[in-house]
């Protein structure tokens, strides 16, 4: 017997035309430290260094945060701008048809649940905007209460990763897998692990690798303006 409904989304150019990272890098440099965008070729060279494997995917973000925004920030001082970026994505930087959706599985008596490797300072806005009940992302290790450090609590909610952050979340709130039913969307290969575990997996405006591999294994294709 089915007693949970759950639609997890990923976000990054699923429910987003664009990438959020390096913008929400950029819109908060540009407000609290203009002179940090002066950095932003550092930025590049990091990107270089992890597309040779000199760096981790976690290590990235970590030196790409550090570098934009600084090592330890104020909750209080940065807080105001991760409200406006998340006013900036809904405004220019979702896929109507994504909502839509979102919208449907609200009113097919879903719970919505955003799974994202971004971070969970700017996506927990952004899915509150968007009417999401849950947020798995990635988290800060804060120093304390009042900072924010780039450093990555835990996991980055990535791949393997996220589908076990998934698994670690629906044991905390007691939702037996055999008696659940899940809908999972993404953009990304990467999120495969995710869809596989998914009763009704959705390959969304998928790029290649993720094209092939959604057809061969028979998941649903959809391709949202």
């Amino acid at each position: 017997m089915t007693t949970h409904r759950l639609a997890i989304y990923d976000m990054d150019r699923t429910v987003t035309f664009r990438g959020t990272y390096t913008g929400f890098l950029i819109h908060v440099a540009r407000r609290m430290a203009p002179w940090r965008l002066a950095l932003f070729p550092g930025v590049i060279l990091l990107m270089l260094a992890y597309v040779l494997k000199l760096i981790s995917r976690q290590r990235l973000k970590e030196m790409n945060q550090a570098l934009m925004i600084g090592h330890n920030v104020e909750r209080a001082r940065l807080m105001p701008h991760v409200e406006s970026y998340a006013d900036a994505v809904l405004a220019s930087n979702l896929r109507a048809g994504a909502v839509a959706q979102i919208a449907q599985d609200r009113a097919d008596g879903y719970r919505l649940v955003l799974a994202t490797a971004s971070y969970r300072l700017y996506v927990e806005p952004i899915a509150r905007r968007l009417g999401f009940d849950t947020v798995i992302a990635t988290d800060h290790l804060s120093q304390d209460l009042r900072y924010v450090r780039a450093k990555i609590a835990g996991e980055n909610c990535y791949d393997t990763g996220k589908l076990r952050m998934i698994k670690a979340w629906m044991a905390a709130e007691a939702i037996d897998r055999a008696h659940a039913h899940i809908r999972a969307y993404s953009d990304h290969v990467s999120d495969a692990p995710m869809l596989e575990f998914a009763d009704t997996p959705f390959a969304a405006n998928p790029h290649t690798p993720l094209a092939k591999l959604a057809a061969q294994r028979g998941w649903t294709r959809v391709d949202w303006a």
